[in-house]
């Protein structure tokens, strides 16, 4: 039995379940467990813990399946209008996401129902034990990655980014961001089609919606850029906010994030294959994003929404304001409240990781400004207000 199937098996084992759905997922996990045996080089932790993943996530594909076969009627929730965030990393996105989360009147997607979208939050009375599971996860990066929550922060009831659902479909960065997993990557950029993969996210935000109040979703994940015309595909409706800083000022930093956390995983990751990974990747994405937005806006769209680092640094409140304004929907004084507490209670937090020098990660920031020319041109007049 291959490892592929070896996986497949055991998540049928594991639920008692067999139907696993729409089958575009497969290609992409085939080139992902090749990866994880022939280049990732996984020590103790890795071994363990890459496996037990990729299992759980077919696990959730079966248990997803299983609750529309009983439940058909989640298929008519609706997921309508959307909001996006989107952006290189580093630019201030987590902490808006952070900032929409306190909207008693949205719906964010948390960690714990990110990781684990069954059974449906609808479905579960009293607290959810799935909270727990957060906790001992935020613990578990702490005891072994403490860098990592200084650069990025986590919570177990907070939101989270969409890759954990796109990691459903095994079209996600989330793997490249735990392994180094090149053939994976190389297809990911070049080849792979996320239209099925959007598609399956919208299935999973309809189950995690069901039986709730219905409320408008925030959703976020920079990777997004790479592949907006199909998200698109899945959220025609969808409005976006781009978070924007000068990509020089970032690179590095999501470089030595990645090395961060695949260092969980691995004794032998390479800071200059993770570089070149990410300046690849980013710049690529850049340039794609842009193609999509000149189009939706030479149709007269307005999709985008644009908030500037240093502006989100000096007032948080006054940036989101404006964002609901352009939504048209209300500022409580509930959710302002709740969003100056946190950007308080956050401070201690932001930006206190120092990172290595470009060299460490073969990046040379005069070839960096080069590659997204295009884009900060057009920062000025995008944010300018």
């Amino acid at each position: 039995m291959s490892p592929h199937d070896e996986l497949l098996t055991a998540a049928r084992e594991q639920t008692g379940l067999d139907d696993f759905g729409d089958d575009s997922f497969h290609e992409g996990l085939e080139l992902l467990v090749g990866d994880l045996r022939d280049h990732a080089r996984l020590n103790a932790t890795g071994q363990r813990s890459m496996p037990a993943l990729l299992v759980k996530l077919l696990s959730q594909r079966l248990r997803i399946e299983d609750w529309y076969r009983r439940h058909p009627e989640i298929d008519d929730e609706q997921v309508t209008a959307p909001l996006i965030g989107i952006g290189l990393p580093r630019t201030g996105s987590t902490a808006l996401s952070f900032l929409l989360a306190e909207d008693p009147g949205a719906r964010s997607l948390r960690r714990w129902e990110a990781n684990e979208p069954c059974p449906p939050p609808g479905t579960v009375e009293g607290d959810d034990p799935r909270i727990e599971n957060g906790k001992a996860q935020i613990a578990e990066i702490t005891r072994l990655s403490p860098r990592t929550l200084a650069m990025v922060p986590g919570s177990p009831t907070g939101p989270m980014e969409c890759l954990p659902l796109l990691g459903l479909s095994f079209a996600s960065h989330y793997f490249q961001a735990f392994a180094q997993v090149p053939n994976y990557s190389r297809w990911l950029l070049h080849d792979a089609d996320l239209s099925a993969a959007y598609a399956y996210e919208r299935r999973v935000l309809k189950l995690l919606q069901w039986r709730r109040p219905a409320m408008p979703w925030r959703l976020k994940t920079p990777s997004h850029l790479l592949w907006l015309h199909h998200l698109d595909s899945a959220f025609p409706d969808a409005r976006f906010v781009w978070t924007h800083r000068d990509p020089a000022a970032v690179i590095v930093s999501v470089a030595d994030l990645c090395t961060e956390v695949a260092g969980r995983f691995s004794d032998d990751v390479d800071p200059k294959a993770m570089g070149a990974l990410n300046v690849e990747h980013w710049s690529t994405g850049m340039a794609r994003a842009l193609a999509f937005r000149e189009k939706s806006e030479a149709r007269g769209e307005d999709r985008f929404h644009d908030i500037d680092f240093r502006a989100m640094q000096q007032d948080p409140v006054a940036e989101v304001r404006r964002l609901y304004a352009w939504l048209g929907e209300p500022v409580t004084a509930a959710f302002a409240d709740g969003m100056a507490a946190w950007w308080e209670e956050s401070a201690a937090h932001r930006e206190r990781a120092a990172h290595p020098e470009p060299a460490a990660f073969g990046i040379e920031p005069a070839r960096i400004t080069p590659l997204f020319a295009d884009y900060t041109a057009r920062i000025p007049q995008w944010t300018r207000h």
